[in-house]
């Protein structure tokens, strides 16, 4: 007859690891060297190069760091390029972006509608319209429902 001893020696196997209730929040530690070069986008646009400097500004966005000043420092940057658009050049531009950085414009949009400034919400109204026209649905369920955030 065997004996209880209550030894659990012979457990080596994390069950919990199988458990699809238990979330982990998984940490990327990018905090090097993010976020667009705000000397290079304001000597862009001061060149009237707006394309280029959405490009620049689109390029190092900082999702995974966990500053918020910066975030939000490069959200009003983005949204100052965005400004120094016109209406008629908004689709044009979008149609050169690659997919990635179409979803992440469409996330420093919906960041832009957070702190609305002098005729910003005018603006990112009319990008998001051109940008949703060229991305459809799937740019915005990829920008609601991913983790890393502006």
């Amino acid at each position: 007859m065997a004996k209880n001893t209550g030894a659990s020696k012979f457990r080596k196997v994390d069950v919990d690891q199988f458990d699809e209730d238990k979330y982990v929040d998984e940490d990327d530690d990018q905090e090097v060297d993010v976020g667009p070069n705000e000397g290079e986008i304001n000597a862009l646009l001061a060149q009237s190069k707006q394309k280029e400097a959405l490009v620049a500004a689109l390029k190092n966005p900082p999702v995974g760091c966990k500053n918020q000043a910066l975030k939000d420092k490069t959200t009003n940057l983005v949204v100052r390029v965005l400004q120094s658009f016109k209406n008629n050049e908004i689709e044009g531009c979008v149609k050169t972006l690659d997919s990635k950085s179409v979803d992440i414009l469409m996330k420093y949009i919906y960041k832009g509608f957070e702190f609305p400034t002098d005729n910003s919400s005018a603006t990112l109204l009319s990008w998001h319209d051109k940008v949703f026209a060229r991305a459809g649905q799937g740019s915005i369920i990829r920008v609601l429902t991913d983790k890393k955030r502006l």
